[in-house]
């Protein structure tokens, strides 16, 4: 007879024993009958449930979380449809390399393939876009599987696991003692890497002896908490940098080092150029835009990045702090051709060079920055929010046209306060990310530029954010179109044909937030924009600023896109 003395457990408490393992202090997810046990486990493990509108928005925050924090997030969903619109999310967190773990629920397994409620080939569908995707076959393996996956996470560049768990197996309860549960940080190597030590060396050289090297700074530099090692770099070598994705704010506005503007004059011109962290992808012309004569260094946690799509003349697999420590360590002491002082005397002509460009980029743009038409012009808005934001400013943008616009513009003051949705391009990242910033450090202001059609897909969790008091302060720069394809459709088939299936409403997103229970503002006159601002920021508050902007103006970067020549 079966010893009914004996303690047990049940599987979604030993899924929420495993996640407290790894140190998740909240999951997000929309309720379902598949997965309510993971709910009770986390009450007894003190995990705060977050509960969205959309599963859409479980995913983006659990992306947002891990990115925010250096920790993975979670998110929890029931199964089919539940899973289903969860994909995006983890889709996005896959092309970001953001560690994240969607758990999804599944029908029983004594019901397998006999078409029970919400079951789909999960595993099937999320394996292309994760890292790792299994079923959990066994309640006594829950804790186990899920330690695997948060394993699996952070092999190589970061990015998603998923796992499929059984509604029986879930609910049932086995025998404590037959369950496997990792204790926390006994389960997971160290995956940090230094990089081949000759290689370290032959970099060093290049960089001691290079009369007009540049550095792109990417989000691994972010993701591996690597900003003081990237910072020595740039200024003990006397190397002008620029940062794109979770990179920028690595060095912050005006120090002599950081440049924005001259990016391509300065990759058409250097002698060694050190990509870091970023993929030679649509984003960087897949490698093209770099001169040909130029040395071409790259370093990345993946080595399937590393020469892909490019020919490179090194390539260092490893971890980006912990390689540029080591190639400043490698090269301090060094004689610079002769000169003292890091080579400043040598590059100074070089950075000057390149100040001027910048000079000249923000010259062309100066009369739009400050321009007082109405519509408002969007450069004049990004302008008013770049000014707006302090040193405890995280800014996320969600759009597509008006945050090209914002890039070339908004300048984080400190590492890790930019969010965009990475190289995917999905829409919706803006209210889920607010979320998880916000929870996630509470002492931070958040501040959000939403396109007006990147707002719709997701704004109703705009509600989640006054229901957990999360106060932010939002802008939609609001110009009824989805525009960034309307410019493509007009340069592509002409002008009688620019309005075909990207045209919206006029709508009011001042008085969707103000319905929600939040602060809301409408703003048609540029000199309004600072107040209005200031007047969200007072409000403690979430807020949405609608600002009208121009329907007519295009940011550079839209017109510049390869798919519309």
């Amino acid at each position: 007879m079966p010893d009914d003395t004996q303690d047990v457990i049940s599987g979604g408490h030993l899924v929420a024993k495993a996640l407290k393992a790894e140190g998740v202090e909240r999951i997000y997810t929309l309720c379902g009958g598949h997965i309510i046990d993971i709910y009770d486990g986390c009450v007894d493990e003190g995990i705060e449930v977050v509960d969205v509108r959309h599963e859409q928005v479980a995913a983006h925050a659990a992306d947002g979380y891990a990115r925010i924090t250096g920790k993975p997030g979670c998110a929890v969903v029931t199964a089919g449809p539940g899973t289903t619109d969860a994909v995006t999310g983890v889709a996005n967190a896959f092309r970001a390399e953001s560690p994240m773990l969607l758990i999804g629920g599944q029908g029983a397994l004594t019901q397998h393939k006999m078409g029970s409620l919400q079951d789909l080939p999960h595993v099937d569908m999320m394996n292309p876009i994760t890292k790792f995707a299994a079923t959990v076959p066994d309640t006594a393996r829950a804790a186990d599987m899920v330690s695997m996956a948060f394993r699996e996470c952070f092999h190589g560049a970061p990015g998603p696991s998923f796992l499929e768990i059984p509604r029986d197996v879930l609910d049932a309860k086995v025998p404590a003692a037959k369950a496997r549960v990792p204790q926390a940080g006994a389960y997971r190597a160290s995956t940090r890497s230094a990089g081949d030590p000759e290689s370290i060396e032959k970099l060093a050289d290049l960089l001691v002896h290079a009369e007009k090297p540049a550095i792109l700074l990417g989000s691994q530099v972010w993701t591996t908490r690597g900003t003081e090692a990237a910072t020595e770099l740039v200024r003990t070598l006397n190397i002008p940098a620029y940062m794109n994705g979770a990179g920028r704010g690595t060095l912050p506005p005006g120090d002599p080092h950081h440049f924005q503007l001259s990016r391509r004059y300065a990759f058409s011109n250097a002698d060694v150029i050190v990509i870091v962290g970023t993929p030679f992808d649509f984003r960087m012309g897949y490698g093209k835009r770099l001169s040909p004569d130029a040395t071409v260094v790259q370093i990345d946690l993946d080595y399937r990045t590393v020469g892909k799509n490019r020919d490179i003349d090194l390539g260092i697999v490893g971890d980006a702090g912990l390689v540029l420590k080591s190639v400043t360590e490698a090269a301090s002491g060094r004689a610079f051709n002769g000169y003292s002082n890091g080579g400043a005397s040598r590059r100074k002509e070089w950075l000057d060079e390149l100040r001027a460009a910048e000079q000249t980029a923000l010259e062309k743009r100066l009369p739009s920055l400050k321009s007082d038409a109405s519509p408002i012009h969007p450069y004049r808005l990004v302008s008013e929010i770049n000014d707006f934001l302090t040193e405890d400013s995280i800014y996320i943008g969600d759009g597509g046209d008006i945050v090209t616009f914002s890039g070339q513009v908004v300048q984080p003051k400190s590492p890790g306060h930019w969010m965009d949705p990475g190289p995917l391009g999905t829409l919706g990242v803006g209210v889920p990310f607010v979320l998880a910033a916000k929870q996630a450090r509470p002492d931070k202001e958040v501040v959000a530029l939403f396109g007006d059609g990147a707002f719709s897909l997701t704004g109703w969790d705009f509600e989640t954010l006054v229901r957990y008091d999360l106060p932010f302060v939002g802008i939609v720069g609001n110009n009824s179109s989805m525009n960034q394809i309307r410019y493509g459709q007009a340069a592509k088939y002409g002008k009688d044909r620019e309005r075909i299936g990207n045209t919206l409403g006029d709508v009011h997103y001042d008085k969707f937030a103000q319905m929600l229970g939040g602060y809301g503002e409408e703003v048609r006159d540029p000199a309004d924009i600072g107040p209005a601002l200031r007047r969200a920021r007072e409000s403690g508050k979430p807020s949405l600023i609608n600002v009208w902007v121009d329907p007519d103006a295009y940011a550079p970067g839209t017109m510049n896109q390869t798919m519309y020549k």
